[in-house]
Order: C-alpha cells, then sequence, then structure tokens
C-alpha cells in the first residue's frame, strides 16, 4: 500500500498518477478519514493527559484530607475515562476504515512508465528470434486442433471431469510439460535462484500482502466459501500464482542487509477463475482455470530495485532464448500495469498457429508468458517486509519483485505451433530432449474408445 505520509503531504501528485492509470480513487474522501483519525488520536492523548493530571491530584487531595474535592476529582476522572473510551474506539473505527481504503488505491507508476489508457499504449522494446525463424508448414496448425490430431491435449475429457476450462495433457504432452517445469528450474538455478516448494493453498492475509485481495476476489478460487461471502484473514484461497505464498513468506520478518538480495524461485500449480474473460479463448490452453507456472520472487534493497529488475527481465528471457522461440518485450503503460506493480514488462512468445489482427506481419498471435515487475515498497508496506540496513540502524521496508519464468501452458502452445512440421509432428527443441528421454520428435499416439474409431466404424 502507499504510505500514508507521503499521500498526506503529496495529494496532487498521487491524483495525477492515479488518473494516468486510470484508477477511480476518491483521494480527499480518505485524506478526510485519515485527518479525522489523526484528530482523534490528538483528543485521545489530550484526553488521557487530563486524566493523568487529575490521577496525581486525587492523590494530593487524599493526602490533604480534601475529601469533598477529593470526590469531584474522582467523579471527573471516570468522565474522561469514559470520553477516552468513547474516542478510541471512533479512532478504532476511522484506523480500520481508513486501512480499508489504502488497501483500495493501487500502487503509483514509475516517473519512466510511458502514459497510455490500456494496452493499445504499450511499448514495444525490442524483439529477439525473427532473424532466423524455422521453416514452417505453408499452413501452421493451431495448437487446439494440433494436441487433438496427436492426442496430447484433452480439452473435451477435462470439460466431463472438471468443467470447461480444465485440459488433460497425455503421454508425450504431458512429458512435454514436465520437461520444461524441470528446463526452466534449471536455467533458474544457475542464475542463483533457490528452490522452493510452497503450500498451494494460501491465507486471505497472505493475498491481501501481495495485492489480489480485496480488488481481484472475483478472479481467485476460495475454499469453503463463496466469493461474496465475507472472508476473514484465515480463510483460504486456492494459490493464484505462487507469487503469494513466496512473497509472504518473510512475512512480518525483518532480514538483514546481508540476506540481500534474495532470490526464490518456486513451481506450483495456479488457479483462476479468469471472471472478467467470459467468452475468451474457449478453444486450447491458452486461458485456462488452471495451470503451472514457475515463479521467480526477488526481495532487493531499494536503490538496487531498477536495476534488478532488468536482470530479473533478461533472466526469464533466457528460457525462451534457449528454446529457441522468437518473443518480444513489451514496456506496460500506466493504464496497463497490474494494481501493484510500479513498472512491468511483458515478454510476449509468438505462436503461428492462430493469425490473430494482433500478431506480427509473419502471421500468428503474441502470448504473454512474463510480466517482470518492480512493486517498490507496496507490497512490503501489505505484508511488513522490512530489513535492516545495518545491525544498528532502524527496520525500513525492502523491495519486492517477479516475473514468471515462465507460464507453462503458453510456452507449450508456441513449442507445438513452432516446432510443428510439414507431416504433422512436432520437433522436440533440443534443451528439452535430455527431460524426455532424448526423444526429438513428438509423433502422437493412438487414441482410445469409440471416439478413435470413424463415423462409419461407430455405426
Amino acid at each position: 500500500m502507499l504510505d500514508r505520509t507521503y499521500l498526506r503531504e503529496n495529494p496532487d501528485e498521487v491524483r495525477d498518477a492515479l488518473e494516468n492509470r486510470g484508477a477511480d480513487v476518491d483521494i480527499d474522501e480518505v485524506l478526510e478519514i485519515d485527518e479525522r483519525w489523526r484528530e482523534l488520536k490528538a483528543q485521545g492523548d489530550d484526553l488521557r493527559h487530563d486524566r493523568n493530571q487529575i490521577t496525581k491530584r486525587i492523590g494530593k487531595l487524599v493526602a490533604e484530607g480534601e475529601d469533598e474535592k477529593r470526590e469531584e476529582a474522582i467523579d471527573r476522572s471516570r468522565e474522561l475515562k469514559a470520553e477516552i473510551e468513547d474516542v478510541e474506539a471512533e479512532a478504532a473505527d476511522r484506523q480500520e476504515e481508513l486501512r480499508e481504503r489504502m488497501l483500495e488505491i493501487p500502487q503509483l507508476p514509475h516517473e519512466s512508465v510511458p502514459l497510455g489508457l490500456d494496452e493499445r499504449h504499450n511499448v514495444e522494446d525490442r524483439r529477439w528470434g525473427f532473424d532466423d525463424l524455422r521453416d514452417l508448414p505453408d499452413e501452421v496448425t493451431p495448437h487446439y486442433d494440433l494436441g487433438e490430431d496427436l492426442d496430447v491435449i484433452d480439452e473435451e475429457r477435462a470439460a466431463k471431469t472438471t468443467g470447461s476450462g480444465f485440459y488433460f495433457l497425455k503421454g508425450d504432452g504431458a512429458r512435454l510439460e514436465h520437461a520444461l517445469i524441470q528446463f526452466m528450474m534449471d536455467i533458474h538455478r544457475e542464475q542463483g535462484y533457490v528452490d522452493l516448494f510452497p503450500p498451494v493453498p494460501v491465507k486471505s492475509a497472505s493475498m491481501r500482502g501481495t495485492g489480489q485481495l480485496p480488488k481481484f476476489a472475483d478472479d481467485a478460487y476460495r475454499l469453503g466459501g463463496s466469493n461474496e461471502e465475507e472472508y476473514d484473514d484465515e480463510d483460504l484461497w486456492l494459490c493464484p500464482t505462487a507469487e503469494v505464498p513466496v512473497t509472504n513468506m518473510y512475512a512480518n520478518e525483518i532480514l538483514l542487509q546481508d540476506d540481500l538480495p534474495l532470490k526464490h524461485q518456486a513451481y506450483t500449480p495456479n488457479f483462476r477463475r479468469e471472471a472478467g474473460e467470459h467468452g475468451t479463448e474457449t478453444r486450447g490452453i491458452v486461458r485456462v482455470h488452471q495451470f503451472n507456472k514457475v515463479e521467480l520472487v526477488n526481495f532487493v534493497e531499494p536503490e538496487d530495485s531498477y536495476d534488478r529488475l532488468e536482470t530479473l527481465l533478461e533472466e526469464a528471457e533466457e528460457v525462451l532464448k534457449q528454446l529457441g522461440l522468437p518473443y518480444r518485450i513489451l514496456e506496460l503503460c500506466t493504464g496497463d500495469l497490474t494494481f501493484a506493480s510500479a513498472k512491468t514488462y511483458d515478454i510476449e512468445v509468438w505462436a503461428p498457429g492462430d493469425d490473430m489482427d494482433d500478431g506480427p506481419e509473419d502471421g500468428g498471435r503474441w502470448l504473454e508468458v512474463s510480466s517482470a515487475s518492480n512493486f517498490e515498497d507496496f507490497q512490503a508496506r501489505r505484508a511488513g517486509l522490512r530489513y535492516r540496513p545495518e545491525r544498528h540502524e532502524s527496520a525500513e521496508y525492502l523491495h519486492t519483485l517477479n516475473a514468471s519464468g515462465l507460464a507453462i501452458p503458453r510456452v507449450m502452445v508456441a513449442v507445438l505451433e513452432y516446432y510443428q512440421n510439414e507431416d504433422g509432428t512436432v520437433t522436440i527443441p533440443e534443451p528439452l530432449r535430455p527431460y524426455m528421454g532424448d526423444k526429438e520428435v513428438i509423433e502422437g499416439h493412438e487414441k482410445v474408445g469409440e471416439s478413435a474409431l470413424g463415423a462409419g466404424e461407430r455405426e
């Protein structure tokens, strides 16, 4: 969350920054709540001071035998106690109201972020891999049709067991998924990342710490209750990204300067309802409710965070470079930043199977596989993440960053489409072959059941 002092002292700058984000927040109302809370705190301090003085006076009156004045002082002390209780109760209410309102204010964009209202105003930074494209079939089959032809992706049976937006991977499809996960983690381990395998359910407090709650409750899977019901900090949700458990692993702790930079990687399954995306990507594994991802989370000193963002981006890019998959880097504009991010780069891989309107001149389309973001101290304030610059100095909020390294299904889409051959097989990228028993080509599987038969044979 934002620093209250900064908001109090720089309201115009905050208003301008939020306007650039397209955020509708009544800053004046938040400031009024803050001002009332401070008035109540000051009033409470004054009342406690007066009561302390009367308490001292009562002692003197007892010693002096002034019984009548002592009773008057005692009565006044009781009145002050009741007033203090009333003031403190209202102050606590205003404090909680202020906390809730502050949690709803998004991060302020970094000054280097390009201005813009939405994704149309994102800035392309660079492309990689288009100077030496491999020979592709004249007509590249989209991954959802290819996956069905090869019998490595089965959406129909997953819809039967679970629902739409889920899928089975079979045979070489499942092996490719496992290969990608291990391949990515091996790369990032060499980059200095420490492996974590976190719990998948996360508390509401953890979701709040990284900024998923309260704003994005509708997109998450809640355990044991509907998303519309009230929840508390002990309620559990299925992890929407490993960013949540890994960032909150150190919540309300103080790290030492010697601990930083701290780099963790974590593979988890991720669960998202995609509540605002009904009717989009109904075929294939581009937009689904459960997917695997390797997440990179960094904890750094504030002065190092923007240099670390550039390095973090390169660390995530390395996966696509080794796989030989063409991609581009976008710098997100103010209006397309996520709730908690001060600056974000998107990595979009090229998938040539679907010729979309926003694809490159070579056809196909772009698929976001990673967002590398600097949250500055926004998450740290929400989760209580601090560090001590020197052992004798006061603790300060550190900066957090993360990036996907990468989102597995969309990388799989790119592999199936970019490495597709004219005969409908798929060449396995060379770096993945050791993870797949040195296999070189995905040739598909024999289908099972009556669905494998032609219409005439079924009759």
